[in-house]
């Protein structure tokens, strides 16, 4: 047998390991995201429960690989060679796609990332087959493409379905407790987890643990035979327990999210683990028969089911569980779905489109039609069941522990019955739209913010169809690959892989890293947190500032396209927070104590500077880039030599800024003032002078004088805004040690 399948196992055993750890990262929000947006325990409490739901899940799991196997293509049509190149180009395909999504901080599905990729990767290996061997036949007799359609009508099916329920089941829940739910909770709270808790239940023991064993099909059998029975049953037990614990003080509010956190994590884990390591285990499988056979072998066997040795699942469960405490995609990914569920309506990450802004203008229309027809008692009754509460009494959450109920019995129960009718519903989906659907109801997609929330709630949806084509085109054209180029193919599209996962992981820009950092300023902060935030808020610019402005030009007389295009995109990123802070002012100012209220207006003034730094900056990263990416002659080195000379001034000004933000000492602002004129005054000569050059030139470039009189001109308007903020910055501590 030739050394190069030999690799391939290794490659799919690396590949297993990478595909858990991007794959947990993507899927952690299915069940993480309620139990963190309503901050029912501590971030590792959390973390520990979802892991030990994961390791309980995987090591109960019969670990069933059919899909990888069988379910989307016939194997006994294929020889060991192509399912072995079908193989690895699944597993590169499944690593690189779900990688991308985590850094986009998208959620998407797993499942339908892995069926779409054997499909394209089994239909790749067919026409080859086809069109270039000796196979006969048509592709419906080597590729199964009923279980692609099943998932796709699926998708459509469980989006819809998934946002209605959501909305109505929080809507009756928020008419019957409100935000203040004290009172209310007390009477009815127990009857009402007490559904979720059945929900719960009953999601993982015919989610989660359906193949483990530990269910025989007699039980199954009696319950599916006896439904209403036995959901009836367990409610009154459940109602009666939780009553009974309410009544001794416990916080049955916690144990219902926490458990409906460990059946997510647990059914996660025993139904999705074949989406990372079912591929690479059928792989060795098929090495393991071939042994025998040869690598013209047909693989028929592999449609047979087979067990995983329990070693394999022990080990797929440890990394899985370590993922959750250790990455940072997955705190990405989640944040998407909190942000959009939020009750603050500060932070909005995604812009509005045509489309939301439509939708948001007839829902206004639609709303004025139902204030109209609506009699006024009950619009009047339903408002003040709905009266929203403070931002103290909120306590900092992203939404309360109600609507993480609904979010984790809603999505429980529609899973369950998704599966019971034996339609391939994906958890995600489901998820992630009933807790849009409870965030609708809750009137948290207001006016001010109901066009943000639309349109982020429209790109995952793309997304997930995107998923699917992307899935499909990129397995497909990588197993085509490996089947025209064999070993050197393989060879080429795995140094490719590695050095993109490398690139991701370990070789990362420090400036990058430092641009995925959470914001200063937060609606959490406590005042104090407040006055010590904005201070490292105008440091971190005046660094960040100093450092793009630098190496812009740096790049700027080295033509280093490259290097232009990361200080765009870090200059667009430092604008976007600068940009941030100001719908943040008002919830920030409200951190304040009341004695230092009056001082409130040198914050506006420190952040409205801030931006204009950033954007100043912005308008000289971004014309430099461009100048540069369209091939445009670059500076003379007469301009060379001028910006050299105004780079020196600005970094001695902004060095001086520092240097007085660090030492909280102030008393050279009037000296700032005079470097700041004296850099003013060679700005204006160096334009004369160029003027002089341009008109005694004949040849000098129009456009690289435009981009050069651009560069000074922003750099004004740059060092200005930064002496602005210094000064109010000043103003803003000492009134504040005045008032202390």
């Amino acid at each position: 047998m030739s050394p190069v399948f030999t690799v391939i196992v290794v490659i799919l055993a690396i590949l297993a390991i990478v595909d858990l750890i991007v794959g947990v990262s993507n899927d952690a929000i299915n069940f993480l995201n309620s139990s963190i947006g309503s901050k029912i325990a501590s971030y590792k409490t959390i973390i520990t429960v979802a892991a030990v739901g994961i390791l309980v899940g995987v090591l109960t799991s019969h670990g069933m690989m059919e899909v990888a196997r069988n379910g989307v293509f016939h194997p006994e049509m294929f020889t060991f060679t192509e399912i072995m190149f079908l193989y690895v180009g699944v597993m590169l395909t499944d690593v690189l796609l779900l990688d991308g999504f985590n850094k986009l901080g998208l959620p998407t599905s797993t499942t339908v990332s892995m069926i779409f990729e054997l499909l394209g990767a089994a239909m790749a290996v067919t026409v080859f087959k086809l069109y270039f061997g000796d196979a006969t036949g048509g592709i419906e007799e080597f590729v199964n493409g009923g279980k692609a359609l099943g998932m796709i009508s699926a998708i459509l099916v469980s989006v819809v379905l998934s946002f209605v329920v959501g909305s109505i089941v929080m809507y009756f829940s928020r008419i019957l407790f409100t935000f203040r739910y004290a009172k209310q909770f007390g009477r009815f709270g127990a009857a009402w987890c007490g559904i979720a808790v059945v929900g719960i239940i009953y999601f993982a023991m015919f989610k989660g643990l359906k193949s483990s064993g530990l269910i025989t099909e007699e039980i199954a059998g009696f319950i599916n035979g006896n439904i209403l029975m036995v959901l009836s049953g367990l409610w009154l037990a459940s109602s009666a327990v939780l009553f009974v614990l309410q009544k001794m003080g416990v916080n049955i509010l916690k144990i219902t999210i926490l458990s409906g956190t460990f059946a997510l994590a647990l059914a996660f884990a025993g139904n999705d683990l074949v989406n990372f390591v079912g591929v690479p285990l059928a792989g060795m499988d098929a090495y393991a028969l071939a042994q025998d056979g040869g690598t013209s072998m047909m693989m028929g066997e592999l449609a047979n089911p087979k067990m995983v040795n329990i070693g394999f699942l022990a080990i797929a469960g440890v990394v899985m569980a370590a993922t959750l405490f250790f990455s940072k995609d997955a705190k990405k990914v989640s944040q998407t779905e909190l942000t959009l569920a939020s009750q603050q309506e500060e932070n909005e990450r995604f812009n509005s489109t045509p489309f939301s802004r439509a939708l948001v203008r007839y829902s206004v229309k639609l709303n004025d039609l139902y204030r109209r027809l609506l009699p006024a008692s009950w619009q009047a009754f339903i408002n003040k069941r709905f009266a929203p509460i403070s931002e103290e009494e909120r306590g900092g959450r992203t939404y309360d522990h109600i609507r993480a109920v609904v979010n984790l019995a809603a999505a429980a129960i529609l899973i369950c019955i998704g599966t019971s009718l034996k339609l391939p519903l994906s958890t995600t989906y489901v998820v992630f739209m009933v807790s849009m659907g409870s965030s609708l109801a809750d009137r948290v997609w207001g006016r001010d913010s109901a066009v943000y929330r639309i349109s982020g709630v429209m790109v995952v949806i793309m997304g997930w169809f995107v998923t699917a084509f992307i899935a499909f085109l990129m397995s497909f054209l990588i197993v085509m690959l490996l089947m025209v180029g064999g070993g050197y193919a393989l060879a080429g599209i795995v140094l490719l892989a590695g050095y993109i996962l490398l690139k991701r992981f370990i070789l990362k820009d420090k400036d990058a890293d430092k641009a995925d950092e959470e914001p200063l300023i937060t609606n959490d902060d406590a005042p104090e947190d407040v006055l010590y935030n904005c201070t490292q808020m105008v440091v971190n610019t005046m660094e960040q500032t100093s450092s793009i402005y630098n190496r812009m030009l740096v790049s700027l007389f080295t033509e280093n396209r490259k290097g232009l295009k990361d200080m765009v995109a870090l200059s667009e990123k430092m604008y976007a927070e600068a940009n941030q802070r100001k719908y943040e002012i008002c919830a920030t100012v409200k951190k304040l104590q009341e004695q230092h209220i009056e001082t409130a207006h040198y914050y506006v003034q420190i952040v409205d500077y801030v931006c204009e730094v950033s954007k100043a900056l912005l308008h000289s990263t971004r014309p430099a880039f461009r100048h540069i990416d369209n091939n445009h002659r670059g500076l003379s080195s007469e301009q060379i030599q001028d910006l050299k000379l105004i780079n020196d001034k600005v970094d001695d000004i902004f060095s001086q800024i520092s240097q007085m933000l660090a030492q909280k000492d102030f008393s050279q602002l009037d000296e700032v003032m005079h470097k700041r004129d004296d850099l003013f005054e060679l700005i204006a000569s160096i334009i004369k002078s160029h003027i002089k050059r341009v008109r005694n030139d004949a040849s000098s470039s129009s456009r690289a004088s435009a981009l050069f009189l651009n560069i000074l001109t922003e750099t004004k308007v740059m060092v200005l805004q930064a002496r602005n903020m210094i000064k109010s910055e000043a103003y803003f501590l000492n009134a504040i040690k005045e008032m202390d």
